[in-house]
């Protein structure tokens, strides 16, 4: 007579997980909070006077030239907080990440609603709910969207500040298809280098991590 299959439990999900849940939520509020408070504080502080974003004044301006946006920012001085590795500088972004397609709000802001919904998704069936650095990382890549999401909404177009390795140049003369021959010609903000980072964890943790066990075959 054949044994009768053991009964197998449904995996571990940190959708499952109330302290999963608890990571998550804290590390996503903390984060958020980071990003929108940093953009406050820049566009108060960095420029002579407080720069306030008008929503009307940025969709008139894009309707005109998505270039023209940065004009909507008075002339200041960056703010070097490091030499040679950090300064503030606000900018104005109507583009995705390191300004690519400006002037495309309504295809990121539709292009971030369906990443937020994957990476909320990923945190729902992540296999190890005792995992928190992966689940840290999920947190932060929802939260680098949601921070950048609720610029798009609010002022139609990404509030930036932070420029990393301002003034340092690529080596051999080489420069970037744009002409540019800066090794970071970006300007980004907190949302950005969270994204980022999660991103990069994911990838290290997905790399590193170990394939399943095989499955026993079934006795007869």
């Amino acid at each position: 007579m054949a044994d009768s299959p053991a009964t197998t439990s449904k995996p571990d999900r940190a959708g499952r997980s109330r302290s999963a849940w608890i990571i998550f939520l804290s590390a996503l509020v903390l984060t958020l909070a980071a990003d929108l408070v940093s953009k406050q504080l820049a566009f108060d502080h960095v420029a002579p006077t407080p720069v306030s974003i008008d929503r009307t004044n940025v969709l008139s301006t894009m309707a005109q030239d998505p270039r023209l946006l940065q004009t909507l920012v008075p002339t200041h001085t960056p703010v070097v907080v490091v030499p040679k590795l950090l300064q503030f500088q606000l900018v104005l972004n109507s583009g995705a990440v390191f300004g690519a397609g400006q002037g495309k709000r309504w295809f990121f802001i539709g292009f971030t609603l369906v990443a937020l919904a994957f990476a909320f998704f990923m945190f729902l069936r992540w296999h190890d709910p005792k995992d928190r650095c992966s689940i840290a990382a999920l947190a932060m890549i929802v939260s680098g969207g949601l921070g950048n999401l609720y610029d798009r909404v609010l002022f139609a177009c990404v509030r930036d500040f932070i420029h990393p390795l301002p003034g340092v140049n690529l080596p051999f003369g080489i420069r970037w298809p744009s002409g540019d021959p800066a090794v970071w010609p970006y300007v980004s903000n907190a949302a950005d280098a969270f994204l980022l980072i999660g991103i990069g964890i994911l990838l290290i943790r997905l790399w590193r991590a170990e394939p399943p066990p095989e499955s026993a075959p079934a006795k007869s």
